[in-house]
């Protein structure tokens, strides 16, 4: 469900007029629009990006956009060169990312750009004790990204569930297979759009209703 305004999302689950207990009933969610932050960016963050503009030749073509946002920096990637961007990140003594914490997913349903799902990977340099995000986005239609097992080990069980919950696609994956849902489960739970419907359980054949249909508390 959306507001007239493109910007803005209401409803996390899309329900309206009744008994949504999930606590997101009333949200409104602004869509983040495609902005960079401007140099400087204060602290670590000017020493990183220009260590890594010099390790890699192509910086300008590879890094999207640049955003501090809260105290903390994200580089949006280009899908084509993450694992090389990675690499670098890892390999470069000035910067020494030497370890992949998480790969999550996200959804921006509405996106104005088409490319709502987003591959969030989470690195941090144990050497200089810093913490750098990178973010690659795709359309729901080509959810393609390369993986980046062959750099950091530690993002496969973390690409495999971003792959079972939101559907994006890891190329070169060793093993891309469901981790957490049945591996018979149709489709990808936490992409907003999956429908929510009434859940069967083993009990007395109870069901779990749509959210829309629970009782209300208010």
């Amino acid at each position: 469900m959306t507001t007239g305004d493109p910007e803005t999302r209401r409803d996390i689950f899309g329900a309206s007029g009744s008994g949504d207990t999930s606590g997101f009933g009333g949200l409104v969610v602004r869509t983040p629009q495609p902005l960079s932050s401007a140099k400087p960016y204060g602290g670590w963050f000017d020493e990183a990006t220009s260590a890594l503009a010099a390790a890699y030749a192509d910086f300008d073509g590879a890094i999207e956009r640049v955003v501090v946002h809260r105290g903390e920096l994200t580089l949006h990637v280009k899908r084509e060169v993450i694992a090389e961007i990675c690499k670098t990140l890892r390999d470069d003594p000035a910067l020494r990312f030497e370890m992949c914490a998480g790969v999550s997913g996200v959804d921006y349903l509405g996106d104005p750009t088409g490319r709502r799902l987003h591959a969030v990977y989470h690195l941090l340099s144990m050497t200089f004790r810093r913490r750098l995000r990178l973010e690659v986005s795709v359309t729901a239609e080509d959810p393609h990204i390369p993986s980046v097992t062959g750099v950091y080990p530690t993002a496969n069980w973390h690409e495999r569930e971003t792959w079972d919950f939101f559907g994006i696609v890891f190329d070169g994956h060793p093993a891309l297979t469901r981790i957490e849902m049945p591996d018979d489960w149709p489709g990808h739970p936490q992409r907003k759009d999956y429908p929510l419907g009434g859940v069967p359980v083993e009990y007395k054949g109870a069901t779990v209703p749509p959210p829309d249909e629970r009782r209300s508390y208010a």
